[in-house]
């Protein structure tokens, strides 16, 4: 007699002593919930990547680009503070002295005007960030200089809501020879490490302003990003003398030779207007 076949499971399977033999579990079935603790032995699925770490992944937004221009600005700013709080001890008019080049035999003049610092500069545009005259002053307060006297300095930086910084770096007090001073003032600031001059200094007389002012523009090289272009300026007077230079994205990425320089020099009249005030006077702001 023929022994009858063993009976077939539902799926063809020989069906075991204990039933019909069970299903085994999809593992594609049901993921677990992220952070869910899961069983010994379960398949592991890839451990969740910081955000942004997954570029185009879904729910994970791409990595912010750097920005490149803000950097630029950062490492301008930090040159120019260099260079406009050093500018009156790199001069060091004392060597002219003993040459007899120092130009002018007259008296010097009275103390009229000072130097203040306003709470905004170029009609509110920028606003004070630093002022560092207490301490990065006391290069130029303490630099011995025949043409000037009782001088007192003022360091500020300026900055604007679209990142543009203004620096102004200068002094006031009684100064003999206005314009030497003015042009040893920009001199000493291109002079400072890593800048060079790209486009010679030339003098502007804004229209409405009273002033001569000297700009030119120099290259600053940062081995990280390259050259940046920055425009300079100077104006000396009787009681006040002062570097200024306006800093922003656009210009540092420019040639030097499309620098407007005119605009540069209006800017920097413009803040002499709002920082020269009688003695006397409080601050504008």
């Amino acid at each position: 007699m023929t022994t009858p076949p063993p009976p077939q499971g539902p799926y063809g399977a020989p069906q075991g002593p204990y039933g019909p033999p069970q299903p085994q579990p999809n593992p594609y079935a049901q993921q677990p919930v992220p952070g869910q603790q899961q069983p010994y032995g379960y398949p592991q699925g890839p451990a969740p990547q910081p955000w942004g770490t997954v570029p185009g992944g879904p729910g994970f937004p791409p990595p912010p680009r750097r920005n490149r221009t803000g950097l630029i600005v950062g490492l301008v700013v930090g040159a120019l503070v260099v260079a406009g709080g050093v500018a009156f001890g790199v001069s060091r008019l004392m060597g002219a002295a003993d040459d007899g080049k120092l130009p002018g035999t007259g008296g010097f003049p009275a103390a009229e005007y000072k130097l203040t610092v306003p709470k905004t500069l170029l009609n509110g545009e920028y606003t004070l960030h630093a002022d560092t005259s207490a301490t990065d002053g006391k290069d130029i307060e303490e630099t011995y200089d025949p043409s000037i006297r009782d001088a007192k300095a003022v360091v500020t930086q300026y900055t604007s809501k679209s990142g543009g910084t203004v620096i102004v770096s200068g002094m006031w007090g009684r100064i003999k020879s206005p314009e030497f001073s003015r042009d040893k003032i920009l001199e000493g600031a291109a002079e400072a490490d890593g800048m060079t001059v790209a486009v010679p200094a030339r003098e502007f007389t804004p229209a409405g302003y009273g002033i001569t002012v000297s700009c030119e523009v120099v290259r600053s090289k940062d081995d990280g990003i390259g050259s940046n272009t920055l425009p300079m300026c100077a104006w000396g007077d009787d009681n006040t003398a002062s570097f200024v230079a306006v800093v922003t994205a656009e210009t540092a990425l420019m040639d030097p030779d499309e620098v407007d320089l005119a605009e540069a020099a209006r800017q920097a009249a413009q803040v002499r207007k709002e920082m020269r005030k009688p003695i006397g006077a409080g601050t504008a702001g």
